[in-house]
């Protein structure tokens, strides 16, 4: 009797004691499992509770409403960067509506269960950065809808199953950082025309660089390989890949030349390095050298006789050219110096200071030399003059503009705005016509003509997408630049208000616009201006616009001629004290719009760096978040690292209404287009200067867009 009274005892407290969890939903149990799967108890779990009827309201997990489902179901599951050591169960693959598991950045070891491939739901597995092991199961291709997996930096090994040809939904796949072997599968990527992002880097895979990677025509960014073992040539199929996609084949062991076709015209030479067998463009080293000591025509077995040397008489003949040639260059060379002198001679004053003459001499009397602009749109003007020297003069570029200095001084003029740069002006002339009128320093007497040169080079770009420069001013005391006056504020202004507040009304269609005729404009800059100019300060408030929203570059090459006149707008005033100057009351905002190799001092301004700026411009018009942070304001708009917060977005797979301005939403037929811009920012804003594509790809691939 005892016993039997024992015995009920103990059924009565287990029942009482498993009963609530009983209670807990069937996915709940599968999280639990994942729960005690963890070495060590965590803070991530403390509101994971047994009692809990639904795990719906727990920390990183994500239900929603299935049709045919009478209770919420568990769609993502996000513990992301907790710290978490243990192993992956296999209960996880009984959660048949999970699309999304992120748990990358923790110490999770063992192997990837297989049974994960019955959560026939699953999209996203981001598992990187962990200390999984084992092969890459088969099984996770039979997975219909999976489009992004990440299990880089784990150990991973054994060879990529030639099942992964049934991934035919994968847009992302990152292998990075494991131990994979053998060879890259070839008959894989024929099969995965969705895929935009393959990074296959430091592992251990051999042999050749498979030709059917050049199938692969929906990537985009960077087809990683580096570091590896790879040998063989580089295959020219590749050079089929979108004009958009950078190679990264460092550190393998490839050779032969690198072709020339397609996509290979926009890598630089980074791409190939740590293959010492390589040669050819972008590389330094040839491939002339390759053959060269047989004749084209002959048996190869057969060397060409080179005993035989050039003849007396031909050795005489040569000589007596090549004396001949340079007693020409000593002649032209003492020719065109006593025509300098010459018209150095000549100069009389009899010029105009009017800025709108077909030719004109402008020359001070008295011992000073000439300073002479002649020449329209299309001339290469010359400006000449002592440096520091001769009283201040009006300096026309082009003929497009005519007004005198007097006219200039007399004018109307406004204070648009003040910065390290300067302070700019609006100028309304006697004609109605308003000119900006940009105040730099005092400074640089003796360094007249170096400032010179660098304005005649300003002056000769001209694009429909960059302000133009029509004329400047110099004199001891002050130095001027005079340019269009653009109607309509800047990109800053349009969306973020004048306020503060972000502009209603500023259409997708106005944004890509603005987008790709900035992108033009720079693209210019860095290709076809006669410098090949670096802006080094892309950003909102340089792209100006018209009435029309028309972009306009603006503030390009003004560091340089800063640093010859050093600049100190807050003394003085302009022009004889026409134009106060009035100090301004606000702080500066950090730049964040620039990469992150240009906040290292020191470093000398490359063209990446503006393509990383426009990244970030782009991001801004998407979101219409700023990278900005103001020291006395702070607001939801303000993300001050909005590059990495635009990649965490898509990294967790967030709605895309999460990060797209709120204003665009409206808009749901252009969802294909903005998603678009957004894989083309986020190229532009890669943290490897080589990894960015060249301004002129980005202009090509935005203007792909919408069309």
């Amino acid at each position: 009797m005892t016993l039997s009274f024992y015995f009920l005892f103990l059924l009565l407290k287990c029942h009482l004691f498993f009963t609530p969890a009983l209670s807990l939903s069937s996915d709940g149990l599968a999280l639990l499992a994942l729960k005690s799967a963890v070495d060590q108890p965590s803070a991530a779990f403390s509101d994971w509770n047994n009692g809990d009827p639904t795990p719906c309201a727990w920390s990183g997990v994500a239900c929603a409403n299935i049709s045919g489902e009478s209770e919420p179901r568990v769609v993502g599951i996000s513990l992301a960067g907790k710290s978490l050591s243990g192993y992956l169960p296999s209960e996880l693959g009984t959660l048949r509506f999970l699309r999304r598991l992120n748990l990358h950045d923790n110490a999770f070891s063992g192997v990837l269960p297989p049974q994960l491939a019955n959560a026939t739901a699953l999209h996203s597995l981001f598992l990187h950065r962990n200390n999984l092991s084992g092969p890459l199961p088969a099984s996770l291709c039979a997975l219909p809808r999976l489009q992004n997996l990440d299990l880089s930096d784990n150990a991973f090994s054994g060879h990529i199953p030639d099942d992964l040809k049934n991934c035919q939904n994968l847009q992302h796949l990152v292998l990075a950082g494991n131990k994979f072997s053998g060879e890259i599968p070839a008959a894989v990527w024929p099969n995965l025309q969705n895929l935009l992002q393959l990074d296959l880097s430091a592992n251990e895979f051999t042999g050749s660089i498979p030709n059917d990677l050049g199938t692969l025509t929906s990537l985009s960014g960077t087809l990683n390989l580096s570091f590896n073992h790879l040998s063989g040539g580089v295959p020219a199929s590749l050079g089929k890949l979108p004009a958009t996609v950078s190679f990264d084949l460092r550190n393998n062991n490839l050779s032969g030349e690198v072709p020339q076709t397609g996509s290979f015209s926009n890598q630089g030479p980074t791409a190939f390095l740590g293959n010492p067998n390589l040669c050819g463009f972008p590389l330094r080293k040839s491939c002339s050298g390759s053959n060269r000591d047989y004749s084209p025509g002959s048996d190869r077995s057969q060397p060409v006789n080179r005993s035989k040397g050039l003849s007396p008489g031909l050795i005489i003949l040569i000589s007596v050219a090549d004396a001949a040639l340079v007693a020409l260059i000593g002649l032209v060379i003492v020719y065109l110096y006593w025509k300098k002198k010459d018209d150095e001679n000549a100069c009389s004053c009899i010029g105009s200071r009017s800025l709108g003459e077909e030719k004109g001499n402008v020359c001070a009397c008295g011992g000073f030399s000439c300073v002479r602009s002649e020449g329209g749109d299309d001339d290469d003007d010359e400006v000449e003059g002592r440096e520091g020297e001769g009283e201040g003069e009006l300096v026309r570029i082009d003929k497009g503009l005519s007004f005198e200095l007097d006219e200039l001084l007399r004018a109307s003029a406004y204070v648009l705005g003040k910065s390290g740069l300067g302070i700019v002006y609006k100028v309304v002339l006697g004609n109605g016509v308003p000119v900006a009128v940009r105040r730099l320093g005092e400074g640089g007497e003796q360094r007249y003509k170096e400032f010179a040169a660098e304005v005649q080079a300003i002056g000769k770009v001209k694009h429909p997408h960059v302000v133009r420069l029509r004329a400047y001013y110099w004199a001891h005391d002050e130095k001027l630049l005079i340019s269009d006056f653009i109607s309509n504020g800047n990109l800053a202004h349009a969306l973020r208000g004048r306020n503060g507040q972000p502009s209603t009304n500023f259409s997708w269609s106005t944004r890509l616009r603005i987008a790709k005729g900035t992108a033009r404009g720079l693209a210019y800059l860095h290709e076809c201006s006669p410098r090949k100019f670096v802006h080094g300060d892309i950003k909102p408030s340089n792209i100006l616009l018209d009435n029309d929203f028309h972009p306009y570059i603006s503030d390009f090459g003004l560091n340089r001629l800063i640093s010859i006149t050093g600049n100190n707008p807050s003394t003085g005033g302009f022009m004889g004290g026409a134009l106060p100057y009035m100090k301004s009351s606000q702080k500066e905002r950090t730049n964040n719009y620039k990469a992150p190799e240009a906040r290292v001092p020191g470093c000398r301004p490359t063209q990446k760096w503006d393509v990383y700026s426009f990244g970030v411009v782009l991001l801004e018009i998407l979101t219409g978040r700023s990278p900005e942070s103001s020291p006395t304001t702070s607001t939801s708009m303000e993300v001050p690292d909005l590059v990495r917060w635009v990649r965490k977005g898509f990294d967790q797979e967030s709605p895309l209404s999460e990060m797209v301005d709120p204003s665009l939403l409206q808009e749901v037929r252009v969802k294909k287009e903005v998603l678009a811009v957004f894989h083309v920012a986020l190229a532009c804003t890669e943290g490897d200067p080589e990894a960015r594509p060249r301004m002129k790809t980005v202009s090509e691939n935005l203007d792909k867009i919408g069309t």
